[in-house]
């Protein structure tokens, strides 16, 4: 992951965070979904904020322990959130500047006349382009 400046999480849970998406949608890592996640959170009201932190610190021991640590923890609300907003970041064909790549989209093959048009824009969450 490169060197990021982040607005809501610290080192630690990005670390954290980065290594619980690649966990739950093998291949994210390439996209940097925390940098999504991250700008995201910074959009969200402090209630929301604040449980998906918290979801995200509950989780953070198994971080290291890809699929298998989370199996246990699989129903828990903890792990539904971070799987939410793991599969929304990686989905949404998000690709952190400077991040390897390549998208969502091109990666399942995801094409229609339109797609291949789209040209994302991820300013709106504080996210440069």
């Amino acid at each position: 992951m490169a060197e990021r400046s982040w607005r809501i999480m610290d080192e630690s849970r990005a670390s954290a965070l980065a290594a619980l998406c690649e966990a739950i949608v093998p291949g994210s890592a390439r996209c940097e979904p925390a940098v999504y996640v991250d700008a995201k959170l910074a959009m969200v009201d402090e209630g929301t904020r604040s449980a998906a932190l918290a979801a995200l610190d509950a989780l953070a021991d198994a971080a290291g322990g890809g699929a298998d640590a989370l199996t246990e923890r699989a129903a828990t609300p903890e792990f539904l959130m971070v799987r939410a907003l793991a599969i929304e970041a990686y989905y949404s064909d998000f690709v952190a500047p400077g991040a390897e790549g390549p998208g969502a989209w091109e990666e399942i093959d995801f094409r229609f006349s339109l797609a291949d048009r789209i040209k994302h824009d991820w300013s709106f969450m504080g996210v440069p382009g």
